[in-house]
Formats: structure tokens, C-alpha cells, sequence
């Protein structure tokens, strides 16, 4: 099954990067969304949309680097982020709130792509690579197999993209009563909850238009 305007624009698309231009302008993403909205259509321009896009990706990420390198990573600085909040433990004063503070954060940066490919690998969908965007925003993220990501249901699409979010808003929380053994000064374990609430706040008012709950709503869009 084949549609004239989806192959305009991938064909166009294709010609943009051949040309060493970027994506804009080409009316790619205007054909995936149409073709996410017609399982015909996704079976006929998966593979393909998946090579455009991964193309596109690899010239515009500042860092890529394999997938299994990067969980390997991910899953480092998470046990690392977990070991320093335990040293915490072992000192006083501004000794244990730096420990903490440094395994805390270190734990909310490596967990949130783990999320999504957790997530992402439940329901079936594979990952390419790790990469880091920008460096104004060198936030870690994962890769996904774009024809594994049109070929899974669109709910699940979504919460795969939720889970990152989900799980960067649950630590804060999770880690007050960690904070709370061992010791810290009293600001410390409301400074978490603020954080939380905070992040809560900001979601509610802002990445519900950008960010991972925008993808969300785009693709629970697809499931009406």
C-alpha cells in the first residue's frame, strides 16, 4: 500500500539528506504522522521512515554511541549515584549533604533513559544508541528503532515516553526517607520534597507542550 503524499515527502526528505540538509522544510514528520493514523501505511513505510530518521539523528546528535554501551553506563552511574547516597551515611555535616546531593543527582540523570528503554522493551520496541543532543542540554537520551516505534500500538508509544518523566518526578520523593537515616539536616529532606512538587508544577504548566508529555499527548492522540 503506497500513498502519493507520503511518497512525495519521504522522497523529498531523502533528497534533503543526500544534499546535506537537515529535515525542515521537507514534510517528513507530517507524512509519519499520517502514516501512524493507517496500519497499511505503516507496514509499507516503517523500515524506511526508520532510515530517514536515524540518518537525520546521527547528523545532528552531538555524542551517539551504542546502545549497550550506554545502558552499561546508565546502569554505572545509577549503582554509583546509589553508593554515594550510602557513603552519605558515613559522614557529618556538609560532607554528607555533598555525597547525598551528588548521588541524588547523578541517579535522576541516569535514570530517566533508562526508563524509556525499559519501558520501550516491554513493548517491543528496539534501540539503536545512546546519545547527548546539545551541549546547552547534554542530558543523556536512547535512541529508538523508528520501525519498531511506528509498529508498536500508539498507548504504548506514549507511556514509553511518560516513563522517563514518571520516574524523574518519583525520586525526589523516593529518596526523602534516605535522607531522613542518615541524618540530614532537616531543609535536606523538605528541599527533595519541594523539588518534587516543583517538578510537578512544571509539568502541569509547561511540559505538557514540550518534552516528554507532549510526545505523550501526540501519540494518545493516535489511539482515539
Amino acid at each position: 500500500m503506497e500513498d502519493p503524499k507520503v511518497e512525495s515527502a519521504l522522497a523529498g526528505a531523502e533528497a534533503r539528506l543526500s544534499a546535506g540538509e537537515g529535515l525542515a522544510g521537507s514534510g517528513f514528520w507530517g507524512a509519519v504522522s499520517k502514516v501512524k493514523k493507517d496500519p497499511g501505511l505503516i507496514e509499507a513505510y516503517a523500515d524506511r521512515i526508520a532510515t530517514i530518521d536515524d540518518k537525520a539523528f546521527r547528523r545532528w546528535a552531538v555524542l551517539v554511541i551504542p546502545v549497550w554501551i550506554g545502558t552499561a553506563l546508565a546502569l554505572g552511574a545509577t549503582s554509583l549515584g546509589l553508593v554515594l547516597v550510602a557513603l552519605a551515611y558515613r559522614f557529618d555535616g556538609w560532607g554528607a549533604i555533598v555525597t547525598f546531593g551528588a548521588g541524588f543527582g547523578v541517579i535522576l540523570v541516569a535514570t530517566h533513559g533508562l526508563a524509556h528503554l525499559l519501558v520501550g522493551r516491554l513493548v517491543g520496541m528496539r534501540f539503536t544508541a545512546w546519545f547527548v543532543g546539545t551541549i546547552r542540554s547534554p542530558q543523556p537520551g536512547v535512541k529508538i528503532d523508528y520501525s519498531t516505534y511506528l509498529r508498536t500500538p500508539a498507548r504504548s508509544r506514549a507511556w514509553m515516553h511518560a516513563s522517563g518523566a514518571i520516574v524523574t518526578k518519583i525520586i525526589p520523593f523516593a529518596m526523602i526517607g534516605a535522607a531522613v537515616a542518615a541524618g540530614l539536616p532537616t531543609w535536606v529532606p523538605w528541599g527533595l520534597a519541594a523539588l518534587g512538587v516543583g517538578q510537578l508544577v512544571t509539568d502541569a504548566l509547561w511540559s505538557t507542550a514540550a518534552s516528554d508529555w507532549k510526545k505523550f499527548r501526540r501519540e494518545m492522540a493516535y489511539d482515539e
